[in-house]
């Protein structure tokens, strides 16, 4: 059985090659993620929505899981990301997701980070 480290990593994988479908394939199909801010997020329909505004106006992403606290199922991974623009200009953010699995698949995220890092970015393009 994979870790939640290792889903995770392969998650993130799929995340920054821009790569929805296989991003959603990481989801339980009950999977539930908690935004930093806004309602939670259920099924992987709903999941989807967190991400296509992302991918659409910033093609590239690079994320370093920096710290891991974890036991079984459950981890805090602490990351370090990056998102680059079309115009090729990146923009630095970090945070932590808390993550729960089951069957090898992310079952609850909690993410935390400060949006307002996500809002600076978009005001300053």
């Amino acid at each position: 059985m994979k870790t939640p480290r290792e889903i995770a990593e392969s998650y993130w994988r799929a995340e920054c090659a821009r790569d929805l479908p296989t991003v959603l394939e990481h989801y339980h199909p009950e999977a539930v993620v908690y935004p930093p801010s806004g309602p939670p997020l259920r099924g992987r329909e709903q999941i989807a929505t967190f991400y296509v505004d992302e991918m659409r106006d910033y093609p590239g992403l690079e994320v370093d899981i920096v710290h891991e606290i974890g036991s079984g199922d459950e981890a805090a991974l602490e990351w370090e990301a990056v998102l680059t623009d079309h115009e090729g200009v990146r923009h630095p953010f970090r945070g932590v997701n808390i993550v729960r699995t089951s069957e090898g698949m992310l079952k609850a995220v909690r993410a935390y980070f400060d949006p307002a890092a996500i809002e600076q970015i978009d005001q300053s393009g």
